[in-house]
């Protein structure tokens, strides 16, 4: 968990700059998402809600509802801006 915020807040630091540039509400690109991704599942295995920041919409972004966001789910929502990662 802690690993999740600490790299969660790195990434955001660093896609402040170009976070700017994006329209209010969308998420982040795709390799951002990406690397978010392997921060929050090394391993791979899908990740449960507890694993997310509160603020993340994680009924929404579960689009299968099998109380588990998976790695297709977690780029989609991270891309949409459904997943919110810890500042």
């Amino acid at each position: 968990m802690r690993l999740i915020i600490i790299t969660a807040a790195i990434l955001s630091h660093m896609a402040d700059g170009a976070h700017a540039a994006n329209k209010p509400g969308s998420g982040m690109n795709l390799a951002k998402c990406q690397i978010a991704w392997f921060s929050a599942s090394p391993s791979g295995s899908p990740i449960s809600k507890d694993s997310l920041a509160p603020t993340s919409d994680f009924t929404v972004a579960d689009t299968n509802h099998d109380g588990a966001i998976d790695s297709t789910e977690f780029i989609a929502g991270c891309t949409s801006g459904l997943i919110k990662l810890a500042r």
